[in-house]
């Protein structure tokens, strides 16, 4: 799958701008937008020469979770059909955080007006999250009589906010807004919803910064390390890690550009 027709691609060197692209029904997730999310970040695992993804809604809503006026999607969920093909239906969407916490790319998140249901679990499921003022967020699935614990939610969310938190909005389905999400440390900052673009640039800029190893590494040891089974076993990954890292021409030219106070020029080698 090349050509996306409810994703929007841009390439700015080794970042990409990925834009959730069904404005007009604030970007709910019919079969096509799930599939294309699913290829997308699918590819990603293998392709170096991607280092950070920023994701954004176009319109007013980054994403209103999945499109129930989508008939397809009603007809898939096992309300209407078996439990069998509504399970290969949920998996469908669930695919889409696995590979995202799979990829090696670091990536952030721009949140502004409704991010609900799935929209939710994609923003869970990023490295970083900044948000627009207008920024609303929850757990919808428990608001039309499913379980809250989807899409990751139940995994993510207490990691992020804690288990007192992520049981109120999961148990209610209510909303938590751009302020309390930064206070909860949900999110890293707030900005007026037509700076967000703005505000992601500085760390792309500081990312861009580091050995692309370096980056891939330490998401993939903060993935591991979330559930490690002891501080033994966190370590031995860090130590791994370094020792990778340290064999590399990049770890060389860090150190150079830090000793001359310039700019690192990295190659990935």
């Amino acid at each position: 799958m090349t050509d996306y027709k409810t994703l929007i691609v841009e390439k700015e060197g080794a970042v990409d701008w990925l834009t959730l692209n069904r404005p007009d029904a604030l970007n709910a997730m019919n079969p096509e937008l799930v599939d294309e999310l699913q290829d997308y970040f699918g590819k990603l695992y293998t392709d170096h020469s991607v280092r950070i993804v920023v994701i954004k809604g176009a319109g007013r809503a980054f994403c209103a979770g999945l499109d129930l006026k989508d008939r397809s999607n009603r007809d898939d969920s096992g309300a209407s059909g078996s439990p069998q093909a509504g399970l290969v239906s949920q998996r469908r969407i669930s695919e889409i955080v696995m590979r995202m916490r799979r990829c090696p790319q670091a990536i952030i998140s721009l949140v502004h007006g409704p991010a609900c249901g799935g929209g939710f679990a994609l923003a869970l499921a990023s490295d970083i999250r900044i948000a627009g003022k207008s920024a609303r967020m929850n757990a919808a699935f428990i608001r039309i009589g499913l379980s809250a614990c989807d899409i990751g939610v139940s995994y993510f969310l207490p990691r992020l906010v804690g288990v007192t938190i992520a049981s109120e909005l999961m148990m209610t389905g209510r909303f938590i807004n751009a302020d309390r999400a930064e206070r909860v440390g949900l999110v890293s900052e707030v900005v007026e919803d037509d700076r967000l673009e703005e505000a992601a640039k500085p760390y792309i800029e500081e990312m861009l910064t580091t050995s692309p190893l370096g980056l891939r590494l330490t998401k993939e040891c903060l993935n591991m390390s979330v559930d490690a089974g002891s501080l033994e076993a966190a370590v031995a990954m860090e130590d791994r890690n370094q020792i990778l890292c340290a064999q590399t021409q990049d770890f060389r030219e860090g150190i150079s550009a830090f000793l001359e106070k310039r700019r690192p020029e990295y190659t990935n080698s």
